[in-house]
């Protein structure tokens, strides 16, 4: 049974990058803006289906159109802060949730009204091919998903480290109204957050929908391992959900080789409950980093 175990990381590796991705747009919302979405996941969901659409009409490889779903997925998510999630930034966090529990069964529906309960797939030339390396089996599709994972989250690192509006980001973070006082326009700093949150999750649907069905509830499995994740890493700390992103891929990983395929997700249950017992405020500490 050993002889599978590197086969078991990478394939966890691989998946868990995406769930990384997920769950850093997640963690970059409530770090700055201090909103928890509980409907994060279906970011994911518009996401696949913008890719799969244009597939569709156009023939264009799922991988291009990363330039439309981005920016629309940015833009769907600066409205929603503009027209939605201002009025309850300082409201109660009970309040907060029924919004975004409510804008999550309305996009689901709105999905199913729209595309049918219809699973969906996108055929690429490239989702057969699969490389061999050292025993290890390893998809194309997979690989590049984990790629674009990668990428977009050294992007962002480099857009909060290295530029005057991502640390404008973290100044309103740690203190919106000193921020205020040193001239920083939060309302557009959310909105960019907000924007960047859903475009980084729209990126993450796009990634995933040459290997991964497309349908209206697509999310809620992926929205609830970046709740679990963004928890486990530390409340609003980048660097910690993509660490528990990469945790969580390859403890379900074990948990599928292990327990079954039906209850891949126990081990990282396990594993959640075991580190927040030891670490109450995650892996690392809250903010954003």
């Amino acid at each position: 049974m050993a002889e599978i175990v590197p086969q078991i990381i990478v394939s966890g590796l691989l998946i868990g990058g995406v769930y990384a991705l997920v769950s850093v747009g997640l963690s970059l919302l409530f770090g700055v803006v201090d909103i928890v979405n509980f409907a994060h996941g279906e970011f994911l969901m518009l996401g696949m289906y913008t890719t799969y659409w244009i597939w569709v009409f156009s023939g264009v490889d799922p991988l291009i159109t990363l330039i439309i779903s981005i920016p629309v997925m940015f833009l769907t998510g600066a409205l929603l802060m503009k027209y939605l999630f201002k009025r309850v930034i300082d409201a109660s966090p009970l309040t907060q949730i029924f919004l975004t529990v409510g804008l999550q069964i309305l996009l689901q529906n709105v999905a199913l009204m729209a595309f049918s309960a219809n699973y969906r797939t996108i055929q690429v030339v490239y989702n057969e091919i699969v490389w061999n390396i050292g025993g290890v089996t390893i998809q194309i599709s997979r690989l590049i998903a984990f790629f674009i994972a990668i990428l977009l989250s050294i992007i962002l690192w480099l857009f909060l480290t290295r530029t005057d509006m991502g640390k404008a980001m973290k100044a309103s973070q740690l203190d919106r109204e000193t921020a205020k006082l040193m001239g920083i326009n939060t309302d557009k700093i959310f909105m960019i957050a907000a924007g960047i949150s859903a475009a980084i999750t729209g990126a993450a649907g796009t990634a995933i929908s040459t290997f991964f069905y497309v349908f209206p509830t697509v999310g809620v499995s992926f929205g609830l391992m970046a709740y679990i994740t963004v928890i486990l890493g530390g409340l609003g700390n980048l660097k910690g959900a993509f660490v528990g992103g990469l945790l969580i891929g390859v403890a379900e990983a074990f948990g599928v080789q292990y327990v079954g395929a039906d209850s891949g997700l126990l081990l990282a249950f396990i594993i959640f409950i075991v580190l927040l017992t030891i670490k109450p405020q995650g892996l690392f500490s809250k903010g954003v980093a």
